[in-house]
């Protein structure tokens, strides 16, 4: 996987703030539900399943434009470590059910346990995703998502996630 899912939020992200931003103050501040999530994830390396990810994240309760501040931490089960932050875009009104697509990129510290050298602390996050809201404000979502250096050092395999993820409203 290359940079693909990092030009989606790019794309999806600008597209929103362009239609219904921007008429009002493309980056304006807007109140949003604050959520703590969970997530499971299978780690897949050069398409091999190589371990479980725990992960566990925070968005912010407000966005700037089509931009959700949000950061998270995940450890795997060979003791790898990331955390991050940065912006996630989700869907608003667009289908008239409960599901939602979201996409997010999120620059981060790797740390390399007994799992793979992917090639430097440096790594982004990238991912795309489909999930429903319950009434409650809570989210279930579906995630598949690619982390790799952005080809900032010599060696960058990247490594992929396919996880499910809870997130409950903390308001």
């Amino acid at each position: 996987m290359d940079g693909t899912l990092a030009v989606i939020w790019l794309l999806t992200s600008l597209t929103d703030m362009g239609f219904n931003d921007c008429p009002t103050g493309c980056l304006r501040e807007k109140a949003q539900t604050q959520r703590l999530s969970f997530s499971a994830a299978d780690v897949q390396f050069q398409d091999e399943s190589i371990s479980e990810e725990l992960y566990i994240g925070l968005d912010a309760n407000r966005s700037f434009g089509p931009f959700q501040p949000t950061m998270g931490g995940s450890v795997t089960n060979d003791g790898d470590l990331w955390f991050g932050a940065g912006a996630k875009w989700t869907s608003q009104q667009v289908f008239d059910v409960p599901l939602f697509v979201e996409t997010s990129l999120m620059p981060g510290v790797y740390k390399s346990g007994d799992g793979p050298d992917i090639g430097g602390a440096l790594q982004f996050r990238s991912a795309f995703g489909v999930g429903y809201s319950f009434d409650s404000g809570a989210t279930l979502t579906v995630l598949y998502d690619h982390r790799s250096n952005a080809d900032s050092q010599p060696l960058n395999p990247g490594l992929e996630t396919l996880s499910i993820r809870y997130a409950i409203s903390l308001e």
